[in-house]
């Protein structure tokens, strides 16, 4: 009896110390691939994608097929080195268990370069995503990205964002409501704005900012006009995060007493949920005409 006890004490401290073996390691894993991959993505380093750090056979679990060598490896990463200029990459959180990570990142940059054959955009993303890790021998073996595709082409400009329609739809309710406030919510801080060429209001083209606007267009246009409203409005969803909008201008202008009902199309860009560009294009010989 005595005997069979001391056996299950032996055993007990061997798993004991076994899982505390697997935490250690673990744990070690963990900082090695935190800081490797800090120093591949932020500081550029892409040569540490090597056997130190990586198992000869890496595989990147993708479609349509996957990545396997280090060598392949470093050449996929290599896009996001040469594509993003100013990349700032954070393990938000990440744990382990035995030979398996989990981590949780997240990943801003701005597209300035080739990536994957996609010339520049100059679009900044913002995006983040799950990874599940494989280590061997405290190197890392395989790896497979979970994020959302759909949002990162959207913010590359080669998806245009669902949303985009409702932003515009919003801007053009505030501005029948005479809410100003209300529409230069919907603007970026550094919105450009041209009028038609031929519209008298296109002398300060083009006007950059809420500010310039709203002094230089929505202002003047509550000076010079009776019962200005926009009527007939229909939006167009296009490609590259733009909409278009056909309408109809009605308003009497003040100093002449002369009514209009002007055909016009209005081009919107937006940008992160925001407008960041607008051209409008009028019967400009109509408005012409009423205000003279």
């Amino acid at each position: 009896m005595k005997n069979s006890i001391n056996i299950l004490a032996l055993v007990c401290m061997l798993l004991i110390l076994s899982c505390n073996n697997l935490n250690q390691q673990t744990q070690k894993d963990i900082e090695m691939y935190s800081s490797v991959w800090d120093d591949i993505i932020n500081k550029g380093e892409l040569d540490k994608i090597n056997n130190t750090y990586f198992d000869e056979n890496i595989t990147l679990v993708t479609s349509p097929e996957n990545v396997v060598g280090i060598d392949n490896f470093k050449g996929y990463y290599s896009n996001f080195i040469t594509g993003f200029s100013n990349p700032n990459f954070t393990i938000k959180d990440i744990f382990g268990q035995g030979d398996k990570l989990v981590k949780h990142w997240h990943f801003t940059g701005k597209h300035t370069g080739d990536f994957f054959g996609i010339p520049p955009t100059n679009k900044t993303v913002d995006i983040e995503g799950t990874t599940l890790v494989k280590m061997k021998d405290g190197k890392i073996a395989q790896e497979q990205d979970f994020m959302d595709n759909m949002v990162f082409m959207q913010q590359l400009g080669f998806v245009s964002d669902p949303n985009n329609l409702a932003i515009i739809s919003t801007a053009y309710d505030a501005f029948a409501k005479g809410d100003v406030e209300g529409v230069v919510a919907t603007f970026s801080p550094d919105i450009v704005w041209y009028e038609a060429e031929g519209n008298p209001y296109a002398d300060k083209n083009p006007y950059k900012g809420a500010n310039e606007i709203v002094e230089g267009v929505f202002g003047r246009v509550v000076n010079e006009w009776d019962g200005f409203k926009l009527v007939n409005i229909k939006l167009h969803e296009m490609s590259e995060n733009q909409v278009l909008a056909t309408l109809r201008y009605n308003g009497t202008n003040k100093a002449t007493g002369k009514s209009i009902d002007a055909q016009v199309a209005h081009h919107w860009t937006l940008e992160n949920g925001k407008i960041t560009g607008f051209q409008q294009y009028a019967d400009t010989r109509q408005l012409a005409d009423a205000s003279n």
